[in-house]
């Protein structure tokens, strides 16, 4: 239990001895409509406080929420109250920015204060709300409550190869040495050959996009609203096709990233785009297992500073006036210089430049603590046509992938697995770029190449009509349909190097069981398949362990040596782990 609701259970009970039992349970007149929108999961029901107090809910994004819930708690220790006489309960719940945004529109949450990461949610909250309901959510502006910067994390070696921290690093200087053939050599390190990056999917992922948008804001050198014209505009679709050759490893969330740069070293990947947070956090807690600490590069034509507005929701039917005004009683307490210095231990930035950055927030554990916004400009948040565009873009210029759909269709797959399994294979096939590569092939006593790599666009309808039609039958060749997969991938990638073609390859294995017929066995499969370590620029397999019975540690242990990742599945979440794989590709 937190800190926030041992506190809040403490005023209960001196509430119960103050004013006894009946008077705590009596019915009380809250000002809620009859029409209230469903409980908040997770959250307090204001009509349970204690009387002569008022409860302010706040939904705040993840990243923000130690600090979050520490300035609550010191605050609710004060008492503070409203014009009334109310005591102001503040009670703090972590929430994802888009699934809360949805969430509330939805009327499953109802807060008080909603907090996302970004002013690009707020946009998007308010598009639905006007429409909806012809007025904004909130009826004055969410005003900024911290900072959390984006940019990348990079070994700090090659960050001080390339001038960090005394000189500016931006895009510009990360495709130029992309785009430079010797690569590190130019700068006297040819151990580390070309240069290696790694940044979330912008169609799956927030940071993503934001990402994909500071590098267009980069190459135009702007810093101010972009438009459409500009996003295609020759020397963009350049740099961004030359930043995808050096793309090996797309994701979801930018933590899987830095994961997979603690696990593989500096020969995987050199650097990734994520979060100063996350950066300096990597350094505390993974330190034993980074070769090289991680230094955190602001791109210095600009940044998204990451100000997670907090906005106070009094333009909806299930916030009081006296929440309102708790809120915003509460939102001053927030920004006190007190509350914005404690921050920092949390990882986070003031708003105030002028409050002194200390340790963590410091050279030593990764960042410059001398940049901050005057010295690095605040990018202007895309507006969803831009976005739009961005996300088109990126797809017409990154690195194509070859996938290898391997199916398990052994007789224990019959049933629902069977069904579900070939339903979501089959809407996974529409989720590819029409300039991928997919094959499909089964395994049960025998592997069967069901149908060899080949484009999306010519492939996807009558192969998801193939894959609809499988039945499941027989025992299962897992080891036996990894190495023939494998193999496949293998004399592909040759094929395409020879003739000048930069992919990625991919290989997705659904199971649901042990291998069952032996001619393969596992420990020839890791000696003779499967690479020793991970490959950058390598056969990437995600296995869905597929029910209770799945290999789970055999799959995780194919899944690690290659670089990929395991999702565990049944047929409920089949469809998610599909999505989260499309992220990967």
């Amino acid at each position: 239990m937190n800190r926030t609701r041992i506190l809040f259970f403490t005023i209960i009970l001196i509430s119960l001895i103050i004013v006894g039992l009946a008077t705590l349970f009596s019915d009380r007149s809250t000002n809620t409509p009859a029409n209230e929108a469903p409980a908040n999961s997770g959250f307090t029901d204001p009509t349970s406080v204690p009387l002569d107090s008022v409860l302010v809910t706040i939904a705040s994004s993840s990243t923000k929420q130690n600090w979050m819930e520490e300035v609550a708690t010191t605050f609710n220790a004060e008492g503070q109250t409203t014009s009334g006489g109310s005591t102001i309960i503040v009670e703090v719940q972590p929430v994802l920015s888009g699934g809360s945004m949805n969430s509330i529109l939805d009327g499953g949450l109802t807060p008080v204060v909603w907090s996302p990461g970004s002013n690009s949610w707020v946009r998007q909250m308010n598009e639905t709300w006007q429409q909806r309901n012809n007025k904004d959510i909130s009826s004055s502006d969410c005003d900024d409550s911290i900072y959390t910067p984006l940019g990348f994390a990079m070994w700090r070696p090659m960050a001080e190869t390339l001038g960090w921290p005394d000189k500016p690093i931006g895009w510009q200087t990360i495709v130029d040495l992309a785009n430079d053939p010797d690569g590190w050599a130019s700068l006297g390190r040819p151990e580390w050959g070309k240069f290696r990056f790694g940044h979330a999917h912008p169609q799956y992922s927030n940071a993503g996009l934001l990402t994909m948008t500071s590098f267009v804001y980069g190459i135009t050198g702007k810093t101010d609203a972009l438009s459409a014209n500009e996003v295609y505009a020759d020397e963009v679709q350049d740099a961004l096709t030359t930043m995808a050759q050096n793309t090996s490893k797309y994701g979801r969330i930018t933590t899987d990233l830095l994961n997979l740069m603690a696990l593989e070293g500096p020969s995987y990947l050199h650097a990734v785009a994520t979060f100063e947070s996350d950066t300096i956090r990597f350094n505390q807690e993974r330190a034993d297992e980074l070769q090289f600490p991680l230094a955190f590069v602001f791109p210095s034509e600009g940044t998204f500073w990451g100000s997670h507005p907090y906005c106070i929701l009094d333009n909806t039917d299930w916030v009081t006036e006296e929440q309102a005004e708790a809120a915003g009683i509460f939102q001053k307490y927030m920004l006190a210089e007190e509350q914005q210095t404690l921050a920092i231990q949390s990882l986070l930035r003031p708003l105030d430049s002028s409050i002194e950055l200390q340790a963590p927030l410091d050279l030593e554990n990764g960042t410059d603590p001398s940049t901050n916004p005057n010295s690095i400009p605040s990018l202007a948040d895309p507006e969803a046509s831009v976005g739009a565009s961005i996300i088109d873009l990126f797809l017409l210029t990154k690195r194509k992938a070859t996938i290898l759909l391997v199916l398990d269709t052994s007789g224990s797959m019959e049933g629902d697995k069977i069904r579900s399994a070939t339903q979501s294979t089959a809407e996974f096939l529409t989720r590819l770029d029409a300039n991928d590569e997919v094959g499909v092939v089964t395994f049960a006593d025998e592997v069967m190449m069901l149908s060899e790599p080949s484009l999306v666009s010519n492939v996807a309808e009558s192969l998801g009509d193939r894959v609809l039609s499988l039945v499941a039958d027989g025992s299962t060749s897992l080891y036996q349909a990894v190495c023939s997969s494998v193999e496949q991938l293998l004399q592909m990638q040759e094929e395409d190097l020879a003739a000048g073609e930069s992919r990625l390859y991919g290989l997705t294995l659904l199971s649901d069981g042990e291998d069952t017929v032996g001619t393969v066995t596992e420990n020839q499969m890791f000696a003779t398949c499967l690479p020793q370590s991970a490959e950058a620029d390598g056969i990437k397999i995600f296995p869905i362990a597929f029910g209770a019975d799945a290999d789970i540690n055999v799959l995780q242990r194919i899944a690690r040596v290659s670089g990929g990742k395991m999702f565990p599945a049944d047929p409920e979440t089949i469809d998610r782990v599909y999505v989260s794989i499309s992220a990967e590709q």
